[in-house]
Formats: C-alpha cells, sequence, structure tokens
C-alpha cells in the first residue's frame, strides 16, 4: 500500500467532520490531558467562565489585563495578562496568557499561556464551540513539541502527534472511538521522516499492539537510491585520494 502526506490530510479532516458537538460540559473549558506539560499554576479545570489558569489571573500580585476589541463589534474578544518583572527602571512587563473569544459568544475559545520570558508553554482551543477543549498544543523554546486534539468532540484524546524542530515525528491515533476519559488508547501509529509520512501500523483487533505495516513504497525507493549514490560517492573520494597518495 502507498501512502502519503496527502492522505494523511484527508483522514484527518474526515475524522474532524464525522461528529458533532457535545452538550455534556458546556460553558466549562478543561484540559485534555494530564500528560501535557501545564504551565505554572494551571488547574485541571477551569472556571465556568471560559477563562484560563490562574496564570491568566490579573488580579494577583504584579498583573495587569487590557482588553481589546478586534472585530469592532463594540465588545472586547481579546484579554491580555501581563506580569511585571523588576523594579525601578529595570522593570519590564512580559504577557503570560492571552484569551481570544473567535465566535462572539462572550467564552474564550483559544486561550495561549506563556512563561516568565514570554515564551510560548501551551495553547488549548475550543474548535467547535462547545465549550470543551479539544485542541491543546505545547511547546518548548517557542517550539510545538506535542499536540493532542479530540477530533470527534466526545471529550477523550483520539491524537497525540510528536514535533521536532517543528515536524512531525511520530504521531498516534485512535480510530475507533475507544478512547475514554484520560485513557487514550490507539489503534494506529505513525512515523514521520522529514515531516513525511514514511510507515504506518496498525491495530485491526483492538489488544494494543500492531497487526499490518503499511510503507510508504516510493519513500523507501528514493532513501535506496540515495544510498546508492553516497557509496558511489564515497568510492570516488575514496579512489581519488589512493590516486593523490600514488602520486
Amino acid at each position: 500500500m502507498r501512502i502519503s502526506a496527502a492522505w494523511v490530510i484527508a483522514m484527518s479532516i474526515a475524522l474532524v467532520g464525522c461528529a458533532g458537538g457535545s452538550e455534556a460540559g458546556k460553558g466549562k473549558v478543561t484540559t485534555l490531558s494530564r500528560d501535557l506539560p501545564l504551565p505554572l499554576g494551571m488547574e485541571e479545570e477551569a472556571s465556568d467562565s471560559g477563562s484560563g489558569s490562574s496564570r491568566c489571573d490579573a488580579s494577583a500580585p504584579n498583573r495587569d489585563a487590557t482588553e481589546l476589541d478586534t472585530s469592532g463589534d463594540g465588545r472586547a474578544d481579546v484579554r491580555k495578562v501581563r506580569l511585571r518583572l523588576g523594579v525601578g527602571d529595570t522593570a519590564r512587563m512580559v504577557l503570560i496568557c492571552r484569551e481570544t473569544d473567535l465566535n462572539a459568544d462572550g467564552k474564550k475559545d483559544v486561550i495561549r499561556y506563556y512563561d516568565d520570558d514570554g515564551q510560548s508553554l501551551r495553547e488549548d482551543s475550543d474548535r467547535n464551540f462547545d465549550g470543551r477543549i479539544d485542541n491543546s498544543t505545547a511547546y518548548q523554546h517557542n517550539k510545538i513539541v506535542l499536540q493532542e486534539q479530540d477530533n470527534n468532540f466526545d471529550g477523550a484524546i483520539d491524537s497525540r502527534i510528536y514535533y521536532r524542530d517543528g515536524k512531525p515525528i511520530r504521531a498516534e491515533r485512535d480510530t475507533s472511538a475507544r478512547s475514554e476519559g484520560n485513557k487514550f488508547r490507539p489503534d494506529r501509529w505513525e512515523y514521520y521522516e522529514d515531516g513525511r509520512l514514511v510507515r504506518m501500523g496498525t491495530d485491526l483487533d483492538g489488544d494494543g499492539t500492531v497487526d499490518r505495516w503499511d510503507r510508504d513504497e516510493a519513500y523507501t525507493e528514493e532513501s535506496a537510491d540515495q544510498s546508492v549514490d553516497e557509496m558511489a560517492a564515497k568510492a570516488a573520494q575514496a579512489g581519488a585520494a589512493s590516486d593523490a597518495e600514488a602520486k
């Protein structure tokens, strides 16, 4: 079977569209997984108002908040919380939380958390506006390292993607909707090279182990050709070196 990155994207879109939002937990924003790194002070569950963790609490010492109306409808849809660091002439304000209301319903749909240096820690988003987080992304040094998604909006993770240097290197997916709560039960494992899907394992009987492996044949052929070319180049270099020594 020949697989490609375009095929994976198509499958992901199909998963997103396969189910509507649930009414359960409406009006309350919750985190997806305890395994995903949490910003300092972040609770397991946010308040009913849809605000983020204590990281977004502007009433704490040395903090202030500003609200912006970016849509021009007369209501604030972006809220920023900043932390004051240092004293006197060395004092500076650092952004530690940014909340955004995308659909003008008065609830925060995207919450980005930052560390005390202003670098991104994590972003939680509610893509179907049902009041529950369904996409969580963790960052290190402002680069994405892990993303968890609830693509059928049932309150459980069904996709976990690992990144290196901004590109996916491995993904785990639950395509059978077997995951419940914080118990993630993947049945498909994907491996990437330079952002390209090259190998995929599938659990067909639900026992948690791979029953079938599929590989990108074109990538395998390209890798083989590249290896041959590299061997030929090394042989040529070795021959040139030998000729030089003989002279």
